[in-house]
């Protein structure tokens, strides 16, 4: 399976959840018969309100489970290892229609089990090739590109602001990533943005594949903790998405 997954980052507060979930639903309604895979990678787990899609477990409540029978002596085979967290991992996966949830946590909480996290990061891969689009969620900064909690995307999705902070975190994001991942496109998209906003007046990014102004409905729905499945389809955040998503695939 040619497996196209999208992985979201930018600094706090531009968006990025709303998006994703906004591609993920809108992948879901283009491709009915797709299968999908919705990645919280954020440990505040928002993606799981915009989505209403709640997990009973985390990446990391699998992780330390598993670190704790190594800690009481319990230690098994490397084989032994992936296929206990693979088993685990399916069994945390909510389903809803053609879209799978996976929350991952915070895997850099309560000690370092380096090889742990290196299984559970494998066994995610594995999981991957088994959909159609993977839409990974990411928490602000540079800190999941430098976990390296996938090294091999289709595409880096920057999302920023209008402001200049916003557009040094984008470009931060986008230089760490060509050094630790691989990936085939990035482009940007500029969220929640001031009328006068110019978008060509800003350089040394990718391209720019939306811009989106203040969204009232999307802002009330936030508010709300709806779904991103109840916004309207004139909703600027749902048409800036649907326009950024198409960008993206038309390209490829």
């Amino acid at each position: 399976m040619n497996t196209k997954i999208f992985a979201f980052a930018g600094k706090g507060g531009v968006g990025k959840t709303s998006l994703s979930a906004a591609f993920i639903r809108i992948l879901s309604e283009a491709f009915p018969e797709k299968k999908i895979l919705a990645v919280d990678a954020d440990p505040a787990v928002g993606l799981s309100t915009a989505l209403q899609m709640q997990p009973v477990l985390t990446l990391d409540n699998i992780r330390l489970q598993i670190a704790e029978n190594i800690d009481k002596g319990q230690t098994t085979e490397a084989i032994e290892l992936l296929s206990e967290a693979k088993f685990h991992l399916l069994d945390s996966i909510v389903e809803k229609d053609n879209i799978s949830f996976l929350a991952i946590g915070r895997p850099e909480a309560a000690g370092c089990y380096c090889k742990v996290n290196a299984y559970l990061k494998q066994v995610i891969e594995m999981l991957c090739e088994n959909y159609d689009f993977v839409v990974i969620d990411g928490e602000a900064g540079i800190e999941q590109i430098n976990r390296r909690v996938m090294e091999n995307i289709t595409y880096l999705v920057l999302v920023s602001d209008g402001s200049k902070k916003g557009v040094q975190v984008i470009s931060t994001i986008k230089d760490v990533a060509d050094k630790l991942t691989t990936y085939e496109k990035s482009g940007v998209i500029f969220n929640r943005t001031r009328s006068a906003f110019d978008s060509d007046s800003v350089s040394g990014i990718p391209p720019v594949l939306s811009v989106i102004g203040d969204d009232d409905n999307q802002a009330e729905n936030d508010m709300q903790g709806e779904s991103v499945f109840k916004l309207s389809f004139d909703s600027p955040l749902y048409l800036g998405a649907k326009k950024a998503l198409f960008s993206l695939l038309e390209e490829s």
